[in-house]
């Protein structure tokens, strides 16, 4: 139906469909909830006027709130957070009266597979889900986190000390993400890697971290299946991964 009235699918997105008109670009975002937004406010309501004759649609306003996360406006620009995400998982680990943790790990953290054995594995793995979906908007944990989910199978004691920990941090840490109005789309990223610095397999962890107009957009922190015989392989692999993210933001935009 999009494409019918002169939209156009991205290459990059199956779920993105813009429209470039007089008025300017008209996107839309076909997701669980459809997102629509455009420069102009005319072009929205003649959309959902257009989209209701073929469907029965809900419109639900301004957005506020998507997949959990809450999206807040103001002259500095986009607020993005999940203040009450993080508050309803505090509870849950019966934490929410710690004493805060400056950083997600401790500084001086020997990983290890044994120790032992947790009575209660799902009480881990739905910390630890949780933690992870809670990424989106805490680059800051995603590395730690990426760590703690190699254990979801077989979790230890230990283990389960540094998700308290990192649930600690998050008292500490910032409410979210802003995204500012910058008046550029320039991307760029960072990556690293750290050479076999897995203690227990010698495997190492690729990250990587891309922004437009200097607004963080896509990080990742993601243990490698290969151990590697050189720093310089483990840079090279690290940069390959962060140039495809590169070039699908680059297509995406």
């Amino acid at each position: 139906m999009l494409e019918a009235t002169g939209f156009v699918q991205s290459n990059a997105d199956s779920s993105l469909f813009t429209h470039k008109g007089s008025a300017g670009i008209l996107v839309v975002l076909v997701y669980v909830d459809d997102l629509i937004t455009s420069e102009n406010e005319v072009e929205i309501e003649a959309l959902k006027k257009s989209l209701n004759h073929t469907f029965a649609i809900k419109d639900l306003g301004r957005l506020i709130c998507f997949l959990g996360i809450k999206m807040e406006t103001s002259q500095k620009g986009l607020f993005l957070n999940q203040c009450k995400y993080v508050v309803d998982l505090l509870t849950e680990a019966e934490l929410l009266d710690c004493k805060p943790a400056i950083t997600p790990l401790d500084s001086k953290l020997k990983l290890e597979m044994d120790g032992e054995p947790l009575t209660h594995v799902s009480h881990y793995q739905r910390l630890v889900g949780k933690l992870i979906y809670l990424t989106i908007t805490k680059p800051n944990i995603t590395y730690a986190v990426r760590l703690v989910s190699q254990f979801m199978h077989a979790p230890s004691v230990k283990h389960l000390l540094i998700v308290k920990r990192i649930l600690r941090y998050l008292k500490a840490l910032g409410r979210g993400i802003l995204m500012k109005n910058n008046q550029s789309t320039q991307i760029s990223g960072y990556t690293d890697a750290d050479w076999a610095g897995n203690a227990i397999d010698k495997k190492f962890t690729a990250g990587y971290c891309t922004f437009i107009g200097g607004n963080i957009v896509t990080w990742k922190s993601k243990k490698q299946q290969v151990i590697v015989h050189s720093s310089a392989e483990a840079e090279y692999r690290a940069m390959a991964s962060i140039t495809c993210d590169l070039i699908w933001l680059n297509g995406l935009l």
